[in-house]
Formats: C-alpha cells, structure tokens, sequence
C-alpha cells in the first residue's frame, strides 16, 4: 500500500498517492484488529480465507487470459476495427492503443461510475432488510445453520462440531458481524484487481474489464474511487461494531457518501449551468452543490432528526467545496460520521425521530 501510494506521488498524481496512504493507514489499523482482536469468530475467518483464495484463482486465470492474447496481438498485429476480433481482444487493444487514463470522462460514463455508488443499498438491506424481507445476513446465516446440519458430516470434517458453530437462528449478532464480513468481502473483490491494475496494467484487470474501462488520471498508480468509499464504510462501521457510534449514524454517513456525492456529481455534469471555482481550483456548479448537498440533508433528516442533518449536510458541503488531496470518497463516511457522534457528544439530543 505505501509502496504504491509512493509510485503515486513519483508520477505527480498527489491525489491518488495521498488516498492510497491514508487507505494503507487505515488497513493497517483493520489488521491490528484482528490480530488483536479478530473481526470473525470461527469459522467465518476460514471462509474469508475461502473467499480470497477464490477471488485469486478468477483474476490471476483472467490475466494470464489476457497476457496470452497481448502475446498474440504482438505477433499478429491486428487492426482494432476488425469485426472478428473477440470482446476480449478489442479491449486489450483499447488498453494499450492509447493513454487509458482520462482527466475528463463522458457523462455515459460518469454515469456507469456512480452507479457503485448504488452498493449504498446493499448496506441496507444486509444489516436492516427492508419492509417484507429480513436481513440479508440473517436469511444467509439460517441458511448456513440448515445447510451444516443437514451436511454435518462434511462440516465436521472441515471445521469440526456443529455445535461450535457462533450464531442461531435469528441470531442478532450474526447480523453485525456478517454485514462487516460482506464489506470486507467486496473490498477483496474490489482490491485484487487493483493490484492487477497497479502492477501489471489495465488490460489485466477483470474489474477493468467489466466496468468497461472507466478510468480516470487520479487513478494512475493508485487505488480507485470505489476502493476508498468501501474503506471509509469499513472505518465507519468499525465504529459500530466495536460500540463508539449508533448504527443509525453510520447509516446515514454510509448513504450520504454513496447517494449525495453520486447525485452531485451527476446533476453537476448534467445541469450544472452555474459554474464556481471552488478551493483548490476545481470547477463544479451551483446545481450540483444544491442537489449534494441538500440530498444529504434529506437522508440525514429521515434517520437522524433536523438537527444532525443539518451537521450532516455541512460536513458534505466543506468537504465538496474545499477538496483536498485524499478522496472525498474516503473522507465522507469517516469524517460524518465523527462529526454527528462529537456532536451527539456535544449536543446530547437524541438520534432519529423514536
């Protein structure tokens, strides 16, 4: 991580090494953790193991795809327009044709970009479910318990007596520790193929790949932006499940990050007739402050009463009108939330509206 944040900094991208850093920070304050601490009980940190092994296996097979295709193109020298050219060779031909690392991206695809931002209600429906559906985390944990006994041999042979399995059914703690044992899942997903990208170059990423190549000149030797936002929500919620913040608050920073910033962004782009040159020089409009802001004001309101909305909405507003070197993606989740627990310190009001 810090290697990286420093080839970051070699290549004049202060932006990206800066994030990078303070996302190496932060993951070396989540593996202390869980050396110390551990974030799952037996057998999750197992499966998690699973997880990477086979998150691995796929993007290593995927570029060593691509790496025999490179090959190929080099002795065949083919034309990026010929028809017969599979999907995956027109990309690999997309990658290295040209600089793939654009200041500026069309609005299709800003679109395309902020629709991770979507992942926001992943969030919600793993720890809360929604109105006919109960956590996702709790159906999947039930669904384990039934699955081991009805495999109970099999378990035992892998992980020893059901019995010592951590939850029941129904289990509230199973929903804590399962939704950060997704989040840290998608950022596994997430950060292998960075790696890939970082190290080996575009064309070997399958996350690349999927996401039709949207990347911007932040990114050059650095992690990208839903890299950041997973870790913020990561931090934010450690905050939860170690007992420092109401989940509510981690809540609302979570969908102001994802929602608020996307819709920003986006109107920005779209509507955005008013332009402002904020601090630091970056030109964005009036419409676009508007709908960030006033979206996170909106969601702030609905889970956490006017007056932490109002705290909520400034805290998006400061950060989106004076941009510093380390991604607002990471600092949004993590700085609102801080922000509406000092003040649930300060103000003593209570959280939401029962």
């Amino acid at each position: 991580m810090f290697y990286i944040a420093k080839r970051g900094y070699k290549a004049n991208n202060h932006y990206g090494g800066s994030s990078t850093l303070v996302c190496g920070i932060l993951f070396l304050v989540f593996g202390l953790y869980n050396i110390f601490f551990g974030f799952f009980p037996f057998p999750y940190m197992g499966f998690m193991i699973w997880w990477i092994g086979m998150i691995f296996i796929v993007y290593i097979g995927f570029a060593l795809i691509i790496k025999n295709i490179v090959k190929k193109l080099e002795k065949e020298k083919l034309n990026s327009e010929n028809s017969k050219n599979s999907r995956l060779k027109k990309f690999v031909i997309l990658m290295t044709k040209e600089n793939p690392y654009k200041k500026e991206i069309s609005i299709k695809m800003e679109i395309v970009r902020k629709s991770f931002h979507l992942a926001g209600i992943l969030f919600i429906l793993a720890y809360f479910g929604s109105f006919f559906l109960f956590p996702i985390t709790r159906i999947v944990n039930d669904t384990i318990i039934i699955f081991i006994k009805e495999t109970e041999w099999f378990y035992g042979l892998l992980w020893g007596s059901i019995h010592d399995y951590p939850y029941s059914k129904g289990d509230f703690q199973a929903v804590v520790d399962l939704t950060l044992f997704g989040l840290i899942g998608a950022l596994v997903f997430a950060i292998i193929s960075e790696f890939i990208r970082i190290f080996w170059g575009p064309e070997y990423s399958i996350f690349n790949f999927l996401t039709k190549a949207i990347l911007r000149d932040k990114e050059y030797n650095a992690f990208g932006a839903h890299i950041y936002l997973i870790t913020g929500i990561i931090f934010s919620y450690m905050l939860y499940f170690i007992g420092v913040v109401h989940i509510l608050i981690v809540t609302a920073a979570v969908l102001i990050s994802c929602f608020s910033d996307a819709l920003a962004a986006l109107i920005g782009r779209k509507c955005g007739n008013h332009k402002v040159k904020c601090i630091g020089g970056d030109i964005k409009s009036i419409e676009g402050f508007i709908a960030g802001t006033g979206s996170a004001f909106l969601i702030g309101l609905i889970i956490l009463g006017p007056i932490y909305a109002l705290i909520a909405a400034l805290i998006f507003f400061i950060l989106d009108f004076f941009p510093t070197i380390i991604a607002d993606n990471l600092l949004n989740p993590i700085l609102i939330t801080i922000g509406i627990l000092l003040s649930v310190i300060l103000l003593g009001f209570p959280i939401g509206w029962f």
